[in-house]
């Protein structure tokens, strides 16, 4: 798997990228090892371009062009013993913010194993973002997890999260963090038409204090598939995420502990064209509240995309 171990360099230009993409994406086997891709090219509307990470919106709108590869590997390692690796690239190209175009490579691996009625697993994942082509962000992440059905449609997934992140020129941001997950599904009919429920504890410590702090978050999400008539189904899914995060310690520019509330709602929804191109159309709307003015914005984003699946 040569070409996935060349994928995972962050250098990675998107020509790179899209060939690395097109050398494993089509759907065959090579021994034990199955491998299958996508490339995808849209659109989208912002109405509040920001930066999460560093608590900056611009409050003015713009229009970008998105651009995503993707290919993975799923493998057995023994019997009772299978693994998964990937590598993703998104890209965000804006008309007037080009100091805020976005590239970002993903690239990580998971280990499962099936112990009777339970599964034991343990993953590593790896970002690198860019702004601008120049190195912004970059994040670990190392998960054991346990997960399992509990009867015929409830399923459960807990996990033990820990992260590593790093911001260029800014180091008082550079954080480790521990968290807890577990989430529950509930599969009314199947894959047709399934639930989830999930909450996630997070205590993250900042090298500068200001920006450490505990997080709840809560989300809720529901997914209906439809047939149609290329003998793919179309999925709905509509998704609602709520965090809240207790800062540890005073934010001198406005002499208090700041405090955040943040509220996301999402809704995506896929129709197969033929058996390989897709057409997605989505919505993602944030209102995030704080006593920390930077940080306390609405934004808006509405996109369509086209992608192609090998």
């Amino acid at each position: 798997m040569w070409f996935l171990y060349a994928s995972l360099k962050p250098s990675s230009s998107p020509r790179s990228v899209l060939l690395l993409a097109l050398i494993g994406a089509s759907s065959y086997s090579w021994g034990e090892a199955s491998f299958t891709g996508g490339l995808s090219l849209g659109f989208e509307y912002d109405t509040n371009v920001a930066v999460d990470e560093v608590d900056k919106s611009s409050n003015l709108s713009d229009i970008g062009r998105v651009f995503g590869a993707e290919i993975e590997a799923q493998f057995d390692v023994g019997e009772q013993v299978s693994g998964r690796a990937f590598y993703d690239y998104q890209a965000t190209n804006y008309a007037e913010f080009d100091a805020l175009n976005r590239q970002t490579h993903s690239a990580g691996a998971s280990l499962s194993a099936d112990l009777s009625k339970w599964k034991a697993g343990v993953s590593y994942f790896f970002t690198n973002s860019q702004l601008n082509n120049t190195n912004f962000l970059t994040y670990h992440r190392f998960s054991p997890s346990i997960s399992g059905f509990t009867s015929k449609r409830w399923f459960f997934r807990s996990a033990y999260v820990y992260g590593d992140k790093s911001l260029e020129k800014r180091p008082g941001r550079d954080a480790t963090a521990h968290g807890l997950e577990t989430d529950a599904y509930y599969f009314w009919r199947g894959l047709r038409r399934y639930f989830n429920v999930g909450y996630a504890y997070r205590d993250e410590n900042s090298r500068a204090d200001r920006f450490s702090y505990s997080g709840h978050l809560i989300k809720l999400r529901a997914v209906q598939r439809f047939d149609t008539s290329v003998g793919r189904r179309s999925t709905l899914e509509l998704g609602f995420r709520y965090e809240e995060r207790d800062y540890d310690s005073i934010t001198p520019s406005i002499n208090n502990i700041r405090a955040d509330d943040r509220l996301r709602i999402i809704a995506k929804f896929d129709y197969p064209l033929n058996e390989l191109l897709s057409w997605q159309i989505y919505a993602d709307y944030s209102d995030y509240k704080s006593n920390l003015p930077s940080a306390d914005y609405e934004q808006i984003i509405i996109g369509t995309s086209l992608s192609l699946s090998f």
